[in-house]
């Protein structure tokens, strides 16, 4: 899968250059937004939206949601190649996603670089990520692929209700971070991910199944392993953040255990506190409670997450959801190649060290 991830990424993010160009210009304004009223201030939009999207895409990013979708398309027997205006959609919304996420934490750091609004200022963060919710719906009114109109209705229908479903995620973990208590069970953990994250996942596998006319039931099935793969990368993020800070734990002065400092309520958070002793499980939850903590303090509550076996439980979950997400597509009509590459990103989202 990473061969296909760095295949189509540069196709991918000229695709993305068409829709918001690294220099914008008066020409594009009128072509893609209409003519204005009255006139357009292109420098002001090129610093307010321009110059922090393409900040946070050169950053890295595999690009996984885009590309996941072109192996869809091309796994229904279309050529990706025609279709990589759409593939912009949810690679775009994710990107949007983040930037107002990093403001709602209140986070330091994104992809090793400043948040961005640290770098551009919380309003024109916030904006920017707010704009990159509506620009990817242009691209269904440009229509690129001459769909017909039945399909462009059932695409914008499918993203109002998933877009909606993400936002009731993102609800629920801005929720349990402001709150002391950790109250929230396993299963709502899940749940607020299926939506926060598995919303992206399914607006990549049903856009592919939308625009290129499959049935509903093959819909639904690309749609629940998209979910279930996103379910289990959200939860390899969790992981990766307590193993990557722990075997940083010598390195005091650079930032580690992100989650920790955040207060968030991870799957592996939960598990330890169900399972560690009594005195433990009171001491990671100040941890978490406090408003700043020392390298020290957080080191301390990675080691009660690790000493809990809450590593081992989530990566179990992981392969679970993994699992299931197979599953879903082993009775599709997909030919081996893509039946391969489906396979093996079920396992990229775990295995990845990034």
């Amino acid at each position: 899968m990473r061969e296909t991830l760095a295949e189509w990424r540069p196709a991918v993010d000229e695709a993305i250059d068409d829709l918001v160009p690294r220099e914008i210009d008066a020409e594009y304004l009128e072509s893609f937004f209409g003519e204005p009223t009255y006139e357009y201030d292109p420098d002001g939009i090129q610093r307010a939206l321009s110059d922090p999207l393409w900040d946070l895409l050169d950053r890295g990013g595999k690009r996984w949601r885009a590309v996941l979708f072109l192996v869809f398309v091309e796994g229904f027997g279309e050529d990706p190649a025609e279709y990589l205006p759409y593939a912009c959609i949810p690679e775009i919304l994710h990107n949007g996603t983040i930037i107002v996420d990093d403001v709602e934490d209140e986070a330091a750091i994104r992809r090793g670089e400043p948040a961005l609004h640290h770098l551009y200022g919380q309003d024109v963060a916030l904006n920017a990520g707010n704009a990159m919710y509506f620009l990817p719906l242009k691209i269904l009114t440009e229509n690129p692929a001459d769909l017909p109109a039945e399909q462009r209705l059932a695409a914008y229908e499918m993203l109002m209700y998933e877009l909606n479903r993400t936002h009731l995620g993102q609800g629920m973990d801005i929720c349990w971070h402001n709150e002391h208590e950790v109250r929230v069970t396993p299963a709502q953990y899940l749940e607020m991910c299926a939506c926060k994250t598995g919303c992206l996942g399914r607006i990549v596998a049903r856009l592919a199944a939308i625009i290129t006319d499959q049935p509903p039931e093959v819909e639904e099935a690309v749609a629940n392993y998209a979910e279930l793969t996103a379910v289990a990368f959200q939860i390899g993020d969790d992981i990766l953040d307590v193993e990557n800070s722990l075997g940083r734990a010598g390195e005091f002065g650079k930032e580690f255990g992100n989650d920790v400092r955040e207060g968030k309520k991870t799957l592996l958070v939960i598990h330890a506190i169900e399972e560690s002793p009594p005195d433990r499980a009171q001491r990671l939850q100040e941890i978490l409670e406090a408003n700043a903590n020392t390298d020290e303090e957080v080191l301390e509550a990675l080691s009660i997450i690790e000493e809990a076996g809450s590593i081992e439980d989530a990566r179990e979950r992981a392969l679970e959801l993994a699992a299931q997400a197979r599953e879903e597509i082993d009775g599709l009509d997909f030919d081996a190649e893509t039946s391969r590459k489906l396979r093996e990103f079920t396992q990229f989202v775990i295995d990845r060290d990034v």
